[in-house]
């Protein structure tokens, strides 16, 4: 279901919100490596406020299975609705991609696909083995959705080894009905428990969105159960509203509680976090990893 409710966009983002767009031949080139090679990426379909950066440093988060998702949340930028069956090609022509870019970290994620009988786990497999094919010596990050549950979808990804499996909670259990309706904070939980325990050698991965109207105590709670699943990396930033279609922002979240957020998850014992208004889950991922 496609929601039309329409939310004043708030105008007037704070000081530490404006930042200017780079741009240049390497922006440029990321965007026509792109293009042309018929791809999509979530710096665009979401709307990553930090894709123009990011594809000056010719890094990019490569989306697949389509450009539309059968699910609907209410945070996200990226068009739900119909979506043909998945491009074999795919994993071929990212993996392509990514040694065309000189990567030697690459991530990526997808749309949610329900529709599908593995939620899409085989064409994760298929991309991460043709990017190592392609490019031996890089590290892969997937960011994967639910699959509904299916362990088996689970289990096609983990098999073929990547080096940081990300399955984001994006907010407090509280929030789910209005933020994710077609998801369940506790299935997200579970999957994450899952990676920890069946491959402890693969970091698991989790972000969260702030300011969409969660408690200080919530947030403590959700990293609390996060840590309890076996989550070691974490990422917290911003949420955004992408359109009037979306939730508004209910509070700007400051620098210095980002600051704070980012000591009080060093301190509950996670292994590495990035915590700031901009970040994003696969901002500085290679970064993050490393530090590990």
């Amino acid at each position: 279901m496609t929601h039309t409710t329409e939310h004043p966009i708030r105008t007037g983002k704070p000081p530490w919100l404006r930042r200017r767009l780079p741009s240049g031949p390497e922006y440029e080139t990321v965007r026509a490596l792109i293009r042309n090679g018929q791809l999509h990426t979530v710096c665009q379909e979401a709307r990553c406020p930090n894709q123009f950066e990011c594809f000056s440093n010719r890094t990019a988060t490569f989306l697949i299975l389509g450009s539309r998702c059968t699910r609907d949340c209410r945070f996200c930028s990226v068009q739900s609705g119909p979506q043909g069956p998945p491009d074999p090609r795919e994993p071929q022509r990212v993996a392509q991609a990514a040694r065309q870019l000189k990567l030697r970290y690459v991530v990526v994620t997808s749309v949610t696909r329900d529709d599908l009988e593995d939620g899409g786990a085989g064409i994760f497999a298929a991309t991460i083995h043709e990017i190592r094919r392609a490019i031996p010596k890089a590290r892969i990050e997937v960011l994967i959705p639910d699959f509904q549950g299916d362990a088996g979808a689970l289990e096609t990804v983990l098999r073929a080894a990547p080096h940081v499996l990300n399955h984001n909670i994006e907010t407090v259990p509280r929030l789910y009905p209005t933020v994710r309706p077609q998801a369940r904070y506790e299935r997200s939980l579970e999957l994450i428990g899952r990676v920890a325990a069946w491959q402890p050698s693969i970091p698991a991965k989790s972000g969260l969105m702030l300011g969409l109207g969660e408690t200080d105590e919530e947030i403590r709670q959700t990293l609390q159960d996060l840590l309890a699943a076996g989550c070691r990396l974490l990422t917290l930033g911003q949420y955004l509203q992408p359109s009037r279609q979306h939730l508004p922002v209910e509070r700007f979240v400051t620098p210095e509680e980002f600051k704070q957020w980012y000591r009080t998850a060093r301190r509950m014992g996670f292994s590495q976090v990035a915590s700031g208004p901009f970040v994003r889950s696969s901002y500085h991922a290679r970064e993050l990893f490393e530090k590990t």
